[in-house]
């Protein structure tokens, strides 16, 4: 499992103004480069080549890339709109996180202060002839980069935003934090398995003093911890979970001082809104939000829905398959973590659906149908999650569904996966 600053660096990557800052530090060091190259130029080159048409060519690209800029930024702007009026304001950071817009706007803000930089550069007749090849070679590499960056940028316009893009990262993102959990279960501790004995004398609680959703459990710092104090800490709080103060984030096996019960708290980072990287189930309830506003009646799309019910399978067949290789043994001896169970996966992926779902047939059926494949699985739970699951949405069926015919279809369906 990553660190607390591993993982904060990961969410500042992230971030769209990371890249766009990066590649315009980039654009104008290039442009300052022709400087330092030129004593290297022979002097009859540039009249050669024909270096002085570099003063036009900047023009052009200072003058389109800020045009491009400003509507590629109107673009994002709906996109992230349509992301959060069709899909969910949960998915809208998924979208914000698409590496080829970060990259493209990079790419159209880094160019545009790259001819900036070369235009004032050459009125100031800094450059010289040589330094002038240079920037002219220089700026038919970013024309090339430009060309290719707004093909790529014409065909992504295409699905940005769009409900079946949208709903696809964030399936990813799900899967991802699956792979992350099964790799090293328990956050590389021992299972929790008896969370009462943790909660008597003389364990003690470490409490939080915010209020908020646990983004990241640095397991490695605790583990310090508790090798510096000779103790052991119970984790209580996973990814997702929803604390406040009077709500333990763990519990250790002993009293200890307050410096050690602000470092274990300084080991959680608490934010406003979950997070995708370490918490699966949040993948999964984003994933039956949009399946949720699909089957209301203002929408009316029971595709998106049946959709979204493939997807979860295949969100449960990642957590149902072999890893390439063995998950990490225990490399925190002195925690004991819990683990997410399979039955509120279940939960998260199916009950809204149901629910929402239970007066249209098809999505019954797709249901159904879905809950007969994963009983075959061979893992632990499955076949008796995907049984209480397809009565429970049976029934939720039977008391909504008008037509005989259509009960008789599903109770035929659900009959097939207990078998």
């Amino acid at each position: 499992m990553t660190s607390k600053w591993a993982w904060w660096l990961s969410q500042i990557v992230r971030r769209i103004w990371f890249r766009a800052t990066l590649f315009s530090i980039l654009a104008v060091l290039t442009a300052l480069l022709a400087i330092f190259i030129s004593p290297w130029i022979p002097a009859r080159l540039p009249g050669q080549i024909g270096a002085d048409a570099v003063d036009k060519i900047l023009g052009i690209i200072a003058t389109s890339m800020l045009t491009v800029t400003t509507f590629s930024l109107n673009t994002m702007v709906s996109a992230y709109t349509a992301a959060s009026s069709n899909v969910t304001p949960r998915a809208t950071r998924l979208v914000m996180e698409d590496s080829t817009t970060q990259n493209v706007l990079a790419t159209f803000l880094g160019s545009f202060l790259f001819s900036l930089v070369g235009i004032i550069m050459l009125t100031t007749g800094a450059y010289g002839e040589q330094g002038r090849l240079v920037l002219f070679v220089v700026t038919i590499g970013v024309v090339i980069l430009i060309v290719v960056t707004l093909l790529r940028w014409i065909d992504h316009l295409s699905r940005l935003g769009r409900v079946t893009e949208t709903t696809e990262r964030v399936e990813r993102a799900a899967i991802a934090a699956v792979n992350t959990v099964k790799a090293s279960p328990c956050l590389g501790g021992h299972p929790l398995t008896a969370p009462d004995r943790w909660t008597v004398a003389p364990n003690a609680p470490v409490f939080s003093d915010t209020i908020g959703y646990v983004q990241h459990v640095d397991a490695a710092a605790l583990s310090r911890i508790a090798d510096r104090h000779e103790i052991e800490i119970a984790v209580f709080a996973l990814a997702g979970t929803l604390v406040s103060p009077d709500e333990p984030l763990a519990y250790t096996s002993g009293p200890v001082d307050e410096d050690c019960q602000n470092a274990i708290t300084s080991a959680f980072t608490i934010g406003d809104t979950r997070s995708f990287d370490q918490d699966p189930r949040f993948g999964a309830s984003v994933l039956t939000e949009i399946a949720s506003r699909a089957l209301s009646p203002a929408v009316n799309d029971p595709g998106t829905a049946i959709d979204v019910i493939s997807r979860a399978m295949r969100i449960l067949a990642a957590w149902n398959a072999p890893m390439e290789k063995e998950a990490d043994e225990v490399l925190h001896p002195r925690l004991h973590v819990m683990s997410i169970a399979l039955d509120d996966l279940f939960d998260d992926l199916f009950t809204p659906i149901a629910r929402d779902g239970a007066g249209l047939v098809e999505v019954a059926l797709r249901l159904q149908k879905a809950f007969c494949a994963l009983a075959r699985f061979d893992g632990p739970g499955f076949y008796d999650n995907a049984c209480r699951h397809a009565a429970e949405a049976l029934a939720r069926a039977e008391m909504d569904l008008t037509i005989d015919a259509d009960k008789q279809r599903l109770r035929k369906a659900a009959a097939d996966v207990g078998r």
